[in-house]
C-alpha cells in the first residue's frame, strides 16, 4: 500500500484526523505502515487508546479503499490527499489540515482570488439584498466565491455568483454523495458547470452533523484571502468561520444592520471586535490597497493636476468605450442597476465589471440601494 493510499483509507476510519493521523505516522514511519498492525501495538500510540486501535487493526482497507475509488470514479470525484501536489498549498498551513480533499469540478487559484462569503440561513431581505450587491461586485472584480451551500447567505451568494458565469466553490459538511440541503442539488449540479468546484474533505457517504459543519468552516475560511459576514446571529456558525479565518491570519470584514435585528448581532460583534465594516466590495478593495487615495494619480483631491488642468474623465484614454457609455449615462441623472443595464444594453455580469472599474478609478460611487452616481 502507498502512503497516499493509506492516507484515503485512514480518513475513512470514524475518528481519525490530522493529529491522529500525524501520530500513527510518528510511531510506525509512516501511514503505509500502520495496517498490518495489531491492535495492541496501536493502542499505545497516543490519542489512539483501546477504542481506535481495533477499529484500524480489524478495517478491511482494501476493500475500504476500492469501494471509495468506485465511488469517486462514478460520481467524476478526484481525491486530493497531502501526498499530492495537486492539493491547496494554502491548506497545509492549517492548524489541522484536511487528509483529503474530494473535488468534483475545478479549483481555482487559492488563495489571494478567492473570497469567502458567509452568514445566517435565516437572512433577512436587507441580508439577500447586500449578500447579492457584495458577490456581484466581488464576481466582477475577478474573485472567485467560497461558501457552504447552506440555505440562506450561501445559496444567495452562489446563486449570484453563477448567474454572472463567475467561478464559486461548495465546500460540504458532509460526503459529495450526501449533499446538503436537497434542495440544493440543482444549484450544486450548476457550480460545477459553470467552471466552479464542490469540495468535501468527508468521504463519499459521509451524512452531514453538528461536528462536521464546524470542520467544514475552517476550509471555507482556508482557501480564502478574506471572509465577509454579511448578516448573521449571535449564533450563527458564520461567526467560528470568521474566527477561524482570524486565526489563520486572513482578514475578516461584516456588513452593519439595523441594531434591533437579531441576525445583524453577530456582524456588529465582530465589527466591535475589529473587523472591517463594509458597504460594499469597494472597502475590501480599498482595504486590501486597491483604488486607494480618493483621486487619480497625478490629481489632487479636486480634480486638478499637477499642471494646473482639470481631470476631463471623458477626454481621457483610460476609459474603455463602455466606461464611457456608463459615465455619459449617469452624468445625465443618477441610475439604479436596472436602469442601467436597460439603458446600456450591457448584461448584467459585464455592467457590474464596467461599474466595479469606474469606482476603483473614483469616478463613480453607489450605496446600500444600489443607485450609482458620478463622484
Amino acid at each position: 500500500m502507498l502512503d497516499r493510499e493509506a492516507t484515503i483509507v485512514l480518513n475513512l476510519i470514524p475518528g481519525i484526523g490530522h493529529v491522529k493521523y500525524t501520530a500513527l505516522g510518528d510511531a510506525f514511519g509512516s501511514p503505509s505502515q500502520v495496517f498490518g498492525r495489531s491492535a495492541e501495538e496501536l493502542e499505545t500510540v497516543p490519542g489512539i487508546g483501546p477504542q481506535l486501535g481495533p477499529k484500524v487493526a480489524n478495517y478491511d482497507w482494501q476493500a475500504g479503499l476500492d469501494a471509495e475509488l468506485s465511488l469517486c470514479d462514478r460520481a467524476g470525484v478526484r481525491i486530493l490527499t497531502l501526498w499530492d501536489e495537486a492539493y491547496p498549498e494554502i491548506l497545509r498551513s492549517l492548524y489541522d489540515p484536511p487528509l483529503c480533499l474530494y473535488v468534483r469540478g475545478k479549483l481555482p487559484p487559492l488563495p489571494d482570488n478567492a473570497i469567502a462569503m458567509v452568514g445566517t440561513r435565516r437572512m433577512t431581505q436587507y441580508g439577500a439584498r447586500m449578500t447579492r450587491m457584495i458577490t456581484e461586485e466581488a464576481v466582477a472584480a475577478g474573485y472567485a466565491i467560497v461558501s457552504g451551500l447552506a440555505f440562506g447567505v450561501d445559496t444567495v451568494a452562489h446563486t449570484a455568483t453563477v448567474e454572472m458565469n463567475g467561478t464559486t466553490v461548495a465546500v460540504l459538511g458532509g460526503g459529495l454523495m450526501r449533499i446538503h440541503p436537497q434542495e440544493n442539488v440543482p444549484l450544486a449540479r450548476r457550480i460545477v458547470e459553470t467552471g466552479g468546484a464542490l469540495v468535501s474533505e468527508f468521504p463519499m457517504m459521509c451524512p452531514v452533523s453538528r461536528t462536521t459543519f464546524p470542520r467544514r468552516n475552517r476550509i471555507v475560511a482556508g482557501m480564502c484571502r478574506a471572509t465577509i459576514v454579511t448578516e448573521a446571529g449571535i449564533g450563527s456558525g458564520a461567526l467560528i468561520t470568521a474566527k477561524q479565518a482570524l486565526d489563520n491570519g486572513r482578514d475578516v470584514f461584516a456588513v452593519p444592520g439595523h441594531a434591533d435585528n437579531m441576525q445583524a448581532k453577530g456582524c456588529h460583534k465582530l465589527i466591535k471586535e475589529g473587523a472591517g465594516l463594509i458597504e460594499s466590495f469597494s472597502d475590501v478593495l480599498e482595504a486590501f490597497g486597491i483604488g486607494v487615495g480618493g483621486y487619480l494619480p497625478g490629481f489632487g483631491p479636486d480634480g486638478v493636476g499637477e499642471n494646473g488642468v482639470g481631470y476631463d474623465p471623458m477626454s481621457s484614454g483610460d476609459l474603455s468605450p463602455d466606461e464611457r457609455k456608463i459615465l455619459k449615462l449617469l452624468s445625465e441623472s443618477e441610475k439604479a442597476l436596472e436602469e442601467l443595464s436597460a439603458a446600456s444594453a450591457l448584461e448584467t455580469g459585464k455592467l457590474l465589471g464596467v461599474l466595479m472599474s469606474l469606482e476603483m478609478k473614483m469616478l463613480i460611487e453607489h450605496g446600500a440601494d444600489q443607485v450609482y452616481r458620478p463622484i
